[in-house]
């Protein structure tokens, strides 16, 4: 298969042979798994020209013009266009299947029922050799060796550019590809990425999946990008994070940047951000989430299934079901299998657990870890001191307190590959 490397700089001639131009850059419009090749762009004596490709053909070490170069008219390239060799070659690129960043050093192309078409990046040391002329010397050294060059080709369906570097093209790829990982391995991703490139994806992703993804970042970079962001999209981001998560990452900001947030977040989201702000960082407070599952404790197993129907909550708020009394003072927890068991018409309060074990909103984090480590909890609910149900803490926050702040999610996403 040809590479952008062999044919770029090619002599152009006319039908008579003349030499006109060196072809100095290919076009595609970056749709589909493999875009073809519509537009040439030629270096001529008297400056660029551009032409559509299927005025070429290709021809041992030149291309040829099918009629004069002054007869054909000029084509113009669409906003949205991919110049292959300024806009990809030696720039970064996302691999969303291998989820890292990567540079590209060459691009294969191949033709494909009559149409030259982009089908993959080399980000290997190949594409370096290759461009250099080297790749051949270098296939023979190895050899000798008894090995073989290893190839680094990344088919193009799994290639996801990065925003083009000349202020004037705006690169109008839909991140579809990237939005499709998972927020940990997009997070991995933007780790690796320019300042100016990881706004650029934060920009695009939808909101639920760039929350996923922030919760997902190393705590500094959270608030490098927070802080990049427009106000209005950073606040909205913060609204769909969890509130412990939203609080944490505040916390790291300056404080007018943190207040101009607060403000423009929902209003019931921004008063859960801003009572956990207010306990110490080093408290089962301001470690605690204000996500939870409270119930009243006057109804009936049925009516709280239906409750729970209507919340739809996450599957992690419902190992532990609290139940409080109308003031919202914590009475006593009951486990989804005992819920599901009781006769319908019996009251909660009846096959509920009034033995609860809770910490207050002040006592020190690592108190609450230990209760949690020692009696092997998922979470423990944190009151006031009228025995008010403010939170909990989760197991997760537990193995913050345990790891340095920004392992724990390392560590995680390492354990799951």
């Amino acid at each position: 298969m040809p590479y952008l490397s062999d044919i770029q700089h090619r002599r152009v001639i006319e039908p008579n042979g003349t030499e006109v131009a060196k072809l100095a850059d290919l076009a595609v419009v970056p749709q589909g798994q493999f875009p073809a090749v519509q537009w040439a762009i030629l270096a001529t004596p008297e400056g660029e020209r551009i032409v559509r490709w299927s005025e070429l053909a290709q021809e041992i070490g030149h291309l040829r013009l099918r009629g004069r170069l002054s007869t054909i008219a000029d084509a113009q390239l669409p906003q949205e266009a991919l110049r292959l060799s300024r806009d990809l070659m030696d720039k970064q690129v996302v691999d969303t299947h291998g989820a890292k960043v990567v540079r590209v050093n060459d691009l294969q192309l191949s033709e494909v029922d009559g149409q030259l078409r982009l089908v993959g990046a080399d980000v290997g040391l190949r594409g370096l050799l290759r461009r250099v002329g080297a790749e051949g010397l270098a296939e023979r050294v190895v050899g000798f060796a008894g090995q073989k060059l290893p190839r680094g080709i990344i088919p193009w369906h799994l290639v996801e550019p990065l925003a083009a570097q000349d202020a004037n093209v705006r690169v109008t790829v839909p991140r579809t590809k990237l939005a499709l990982l998972h927020p940990a391995d997009i997070a991995d991703i933007v780790e690796e990425m320019t300042v100016d490139d990881r706004r650029a994806v934060f920009e695009q992703l939808d909101i639920e999946t760039a929350a996923e993804t922030l919760s997902e970042i190393e705590p500094e970079m959270q608030a490098s990008i927070v802080s990049d962001l427009e106000q209005e999209r950073a606040a909205d981001i913060l609204d769909e994070m969890a509130p412990d998560e939203a609080a944490d990452l505040l916390q790291d900001l300056p404080e007018e940047r943190r207040e101009e947030l607060v403000d423009l977040m929902e209003k019931d989201e921004a008063a859960d951000v801003e009572e956990l702000l207010s306990y110490p960082e080093d408290s089962a407070g301001g470690i605690m989430t204000t996500d939870f599952i409270a119930l009243p404790a006057q109804l009936t197993a049925a009516a709280a299934i239906d409750k729970l129907r209507e919340l739809q909550p996450d599957a992690e708020l419902t190992y532990y079901l609290y139940v409080v009394d109308g003031q919202g003072r914590l009475d006593g927890v009951i486990s989804l299998r005992d819920l599901v068991v009781a006769k319908p018409e019996t009251p909660i309060s009846e096959v509920m657990d009034r033995n609860v074990m809770k910490v207050d909103a002040t006592s020190p984090k690592e108190e609450v870890a230990s209760l949690i480590a020692k009696y092997n909890l998922l979470a423990l609910p944190v009151v006031d001191a009228r025995r008010k149900l403010l939170g909990t803490v989760t197991i997760d926050d537990v193995v913050d307190i345990m790891l340095p702040r920004g392992w724990k999610k390392r560590s995680l996403r390492s354990i799951a590959r």
